[in-house]
């Protein structure tokens, strides 16, 4: 199952986007709600390694399952 990034949990750091191995994790459009840059996981593409929630510094900013409803996904 894939991972999630919390959209409004997000703070845009992306330590993921380097350390993800199948470049599932993309920069959102625009800014969140706490006014700071964020990003999203391709559900189709993540493997479900979990190097991304390894390296995240912001505390509940991705979580272990997929949760359509917390992450934002560009269309």
């Amino acid at each position: 199952m894939p991972h999630t990034i919390v959209t409004n949990t997000c703070e845009g750091v992306a330590d993921c986007v380097d350390a993800c191995p199948v470049a599932c994790i993309h920069e959102g459009p625009g800014k969140n709600a706490k006014g700071t840059d964020w990003y999203w996981i391709d559900f189709s593409t993540c493997i479900d390694c979990g190097i991304c929630l390894q390296v995240c510094p912001v505390e509940g900013a991705i979580v272990p399952e997929e949760r359509p409803e917390l992450q934002k996904t560009p269309q």
